[in-house]
């Protein structure tokens, strides 16, 4: 593990691999060792995955924001010395990258947005961040395993327990401010403004970010890519990683990063 300071901040991340930088950002109440089913593409790529404040290993709870995660990793792209990059975004990380676009649309060589949103709305955003609040406070550790494994899989079974331990890492004080930095987003005018190759990624069985959400996006982001695991829930990432993978790759190898000329 690494760490870079995004201003006055230290920023944990993960780098390995060679090659096309390859941005994997991690949703709500997750940590950057939630991408572990994509580690195999450090062989063909460079990985920078990072843990946004309040979440993993980055204990940095003042400032969270969506337009502070979005800055912290373009500072570590600066950091790097990371001209382009290729963004991918998981869940909130989707909401992320959506807003690293908007802030610094050069550093994004591609997007690619897994099962995640534009929209956030106060009604529903706050009604789902007071379940969530209430859950962390009264429900036993185990009982809230059990809830995430059903809410993100498919099918339930002791290896997805496994997997959802390694997915989720829970930081209350972190995911309290994070639940009110989601709400109320909304990049929907965004989207038909972005101009890099984008993927969208959904998952059939989706009970978070329902199916009819990343359809929608692609609808409305130009020239954009549509990939739908029909045999997934919420974490196709985990459930359906090989083709997940070469999903990601098919899609990079076809928007490839231009050498640097020197």
């Amino acid at each position: 593990m690494e760490k870079a300071i995004t201003g006055n901040n230290p920023m944990p991340f993960l780098r390995m691999g060679s090659g096309e930088p390859l941005v994997l950002l991690h949703g709500f109440s997750s940590c950057k060792e939630a991408w572990f089913k994509q580690f195999e593409l450090a062989n063909q790529y460079e990985l920078i995955i990072p843990d946004l404040r309040g979440h993993g290993n980055n204990h940095t709870y003042e400032g969270i924001s969506i337009v502070n995660f979005a800055k912290d990793v373009l500072t570590l792209l600066n950091f790097l010395n990371i001209e382009s990059a290729h963004i991918c975004g998981y869940s909130m990380g989707g909401i992320v990258a959506q807003e690293i676009y908007r802030q610094a649309p050069e550093k994004c060589k591609t997007l690619v947005f897994a099962c995640t949103t534009p929209y956030f709305s106060n009604h529903l955003g706050g009604i789902f961040g007071q379940l969530i609040k209430m859950q962390s406070l009264l429900v036993p550790p185990f009982m809230r395993k059990m809830i995430a494994v059903r809410s993100c899989f498919k099918t339930w079974s002791m290896e997805n327990v496994r997997h959802i331990e390694k997915c989720l890492k829970s930081n209350v004080k972190g995911m309290f401010k994070t639940i009110d930095a989601i709400v109320g987003v909304d990049n929907r005018s965004l989207l038909a403004e972005i101009k890099v190759p984008t993927l969208v990624i959904g998952a059939r069985y989706d009970a978070i970010i329902p199916v009819t959400i990343p359809i929608s996006m692609k609808k409305q982001i130009p020239d954009s890519d549509l990939v739908i695991f029909n045999k997934a829930g919420h974490l196709a990432k985990v459930e359906m990683a090989k083709e997940f993978n070469q999903a990601l790759i098919h899609f990079i190898s076809k928007h490839p990063i231009a050498p640097k000329i020197t």
